[in-house]
């Protein structure tokens, strides 16, 4: 909808004069889509710094913050805002996927509470028994997400669609669309808008949207609880933060993830695909700008439906979603490619709604697909923020693609789109069946916890917040890349404490009067 206003020649010159809004939104985009690309470097760090859930408030905190800008819109407000948001995009989804994993943990731990009694408490649970609990939230999640994309277009509906002119107008001067196109809108009108919405009207919906975020924020902060227990947290920043920003890139090594690469490129393909190229480039150029929300309402229902859908993967092998989608995805940029729709013309409007849905279907698939296999294949708490935040990043250096090659012709991008897609499925299948052969990944070691200061959490030899990684006890001697360090055995040590170790008492110590090693001896 800003973009919209701020597109409309009159609007700009009446409400703004000279202050040169084009190129304020040219750096807001800049900034949206070009900062994402160092979020690797700090992502890790803040999330460990924070926490999982206070970074997803201080994420949608920043989200609000960007929304609030409409209030006064001027170049000083506008891009630190732009910036602000792209730096904490990454970061937000990272700790939304680590979040729902561990949530999908804990839930398991919770209802099998008697068996882990009867194992032990240093008995960890067996690999992917969390796996039915982590399908079944990835999809309440991903059914809700792609709903707030219908939710999105009710101010366009019931507000911006009074204002806006009919396609004689705004499509007087395109000449071709779908795949004979290029860039976006090519000959679109520069007045879209019959009347200049009032101010007042712009700052109830304004009030609105800003309602909406903070009700976001206060359910982050009231019904989200801790991913991790406070010393758990301790263990997780206590690993070093050189370490911490050096594991993304040592993931690297990881076979599974690099299979996986190509399809988190996809999966920020198609999403910009799909709300630019398909939306924009075969919609708004065909039947006006009046139904671009009712394209995206399509889109959102198909794939909230999907994600719900996507709970059949309780029965089916883990890849059906991803393949599925995939090979939906291809059948449509098949038909794309060979598809250019007529300028004004209403008859094929049916098929516009079909491709929506159908690619709605597509997305969710991939969506849940993905966040579910990664949940699947990386247990281990003290590896998942690094994964999510490899996985979203790659999506964003896609979505970067996207923006540096929104003037290419149609052709291309679906080309593109359908080379990134193939070589994705491919990919990921070939990952599937090294696994079934038994192929060990290889990962990077987790350094142990080095805690420096003294007291009574870490009195007691046997740490009972030890973490997932370190609880597997291997036989054989030694441990290479993939394994995580031995803990020493638990209970008293045989013969004299060394003198070493002898030591003052410390503070929890003196406040319940006993005494120390030294005073003991």
């Amino acid at each position: 909808m800003q973009l919209i206003l701020h597109y409309d020649e009159t609007y700009r010159e009446v409400k703004y004069g000279n202050m040169g809004l084009p190129d304020i939104d040219s750096k807001m985009l800049i900034g949206i889509n070009v900062m994402p690309i160092g979020a690797l470097l700090y992502t890790p760090v803040l999330i460990r710094f924070f926490g999982t859930k206070w970074m997803m408030f201080l994420g949608v905190g920043i989200y609000a913050l960007f929304v609030s800008t409409n209030y006064w819109e001027r170049y000083y407000t506008l891009v630190p805002s732009a910036v602000a948001l792209g730096m904490a995009i990454v970061p937000l989804w990272a700790s939304m996927g680590n979040y729902i994993t561990r949530m999908a943990q804990k839930y398991y731990e919770y209802t099998h509470y008697k068996e882990r009694d009867e194992q032990g408490p240093q008995q960890r649970p067996p690999r992917g028994s969390h796996a039915p609990y982590l399908l079944v939230f990835q999809a309440i999640f991903y059914s809700f997400f792609h709903l707030s994309f219908a939710c999105a277009q009710l101010p366009m509906i019931y507000f911006l669609n009074h204002y806006l002119y009919d396609l004689n107008h705004t499509l007087y001067h395109v000449q071709s669309c779908g795949t004979n196109s290029q860039g976006i809108l090519i000959g679109f009108n520069k007045t879209v808008l019959r009347t200049l919405p009032r101010s007042k009207n712009l700052i109830v919906v304004e009030s609105v949207l800003m309602a909406v975020a903070f009700l976001a924020m206060l359910l982050v902060l009231g019904l989200c609880g801790a991913a991790y227990r406070p010393t758990e947290e301790i263990d997780l920043r206590s690993v070093g933060w050189g370490n911490i920003f050096q594991l993304p890139f040592k993931h690297v090594r990881d076979f599974r993830l690099r299979h996986l690469v190509p399809f988190f490129i996809y999966s920020g393909f198609e999403v910009l695909f799909a709300c630019t190229g398909l939306a924009l480039g075969y919609g708004v150029c065909s039947v006006g700008l009046e139904r671009l929300a009712h394209l995206l309402v399509a889109y959102s229902l198909g794939a909230a439906a999907a994600s719900v859908l996507g709970l059949l993967g309780l029965w089916l092998p883990r890849q059906a979603p991803l393949v599925f989608g995939a090979g939906l995805h291809l059948l449509l940029t098949l038909g794309l490619f060979f598809w250019a729709p007529a300028p004004r013309v209403l008859q094929h409007i049916w098929i516009l709604y079909l491709a929506a849905v159908l690619w709605g279907v597509g997305s969710a698939l991939n969506k849940t697909g993905l966040s579910t296999l990664l949940g699947i294949l990386y247990e281990d708490k003290e590896r998942q923020d690094f994964i999510f935040t490899i996985y979203h990043w790659w999506q964003a250096v896609a979505i970067f693609a996207v923006y540096l090659g929104w003037s290419l012709p149609m052709k291309a991008k679906l080309a593109v789109l359908l080379l990134t897609l193939v070589v994705a499925t491919i990919s990921y299948l070939t990952m599937e069946q090294k696994l079934r052969r038994g192929v060990v990944p290889r990962q990077p070691r987790i350094p142990r916890p080095q805690h420096k200061v003294r007291g009574y959490r870490y009195l007691e030899e046997d740490n009972s917040d030890e973490s997932d990684a370190e609880g597997e006890r291997g036989d054989g001697g030694g441990w290479g890349e993939g394994a995580e360090e031995e803990a020493p055995p638990a209970g008293p040590r045989p013969g004299p404490e060394p003198a070493g170790l002898c030591r003052r008492p410390c503070p929890y110590e003196q406040a319940q009067g006993v005494d120390g090693p030294e005073e003991q001896q």
